[in-house]
């Protein structure tokens, strides 16, 4: 398997409010950017929409070790969170709805086929391609204001 590091972040202007996403996938000294907005979304959307649409790049199952600020996603994967409000029918063990069903969804099938490590870093402390992610998130908030 091809191992991809892959960077993410994602931003809202208002929350909920106009959003972004920005994605660095880098493999074997080659880099690509991806990013994307939404006029009408929240924080947290934006951070897995930037996971996803990274992981749906990738042509082909890979070892991927995926650096994001999200500590949602982080532990939500990590802490097997997500699996068990999937399990449960989007009930999360407080009894309350589990949010954004339809996008966990999604990123566990990706995680069926992909081999990814999650590893959070602290936004905005100079992590170069955490700056550079929120950098292309906060330009795709401007294309959808």
């Amino acid at each position: 398997m091809k191992h991809i590091d892959i960077f993410t972040d994602g931003a809202c202007s208002g929350n909920p409010g106009a959003g972004g996403w920005g994605a660095v996938l880098k493999y074997n000294g080659h880099e690509k950017e991806l990013s994307g907005g939404e006029a009408m979304t929240t924080n947290n959307r934006m951070e897995m929409t930037a996971v996803i649409q990274a992981l749906t790049a990738l042509k082909e199952p890979c070892e991927v070790t995926l650096t994001t600020d999200s500590q949602y996603v982080c532990n939500a994967v990590n802490k097997g969170w997500a699996k068990k409000w999937q399990k449960n029918n989007w009930i999360k063990s407080d009894k309350t709805k589990a949010k954004n069903p339809e996008l966990w969804n999604e990123l566990l099938l990706l995680l069926e086929k992909h081999k990814v490590e999650f590893v959070w870093v602290k936004g905005h402390a100079g992590h170069i391609e955490n700056e550079r992610c929120d950098k292309l998130a906060r330009e795709a908030i401007s294309s959808v204001k």
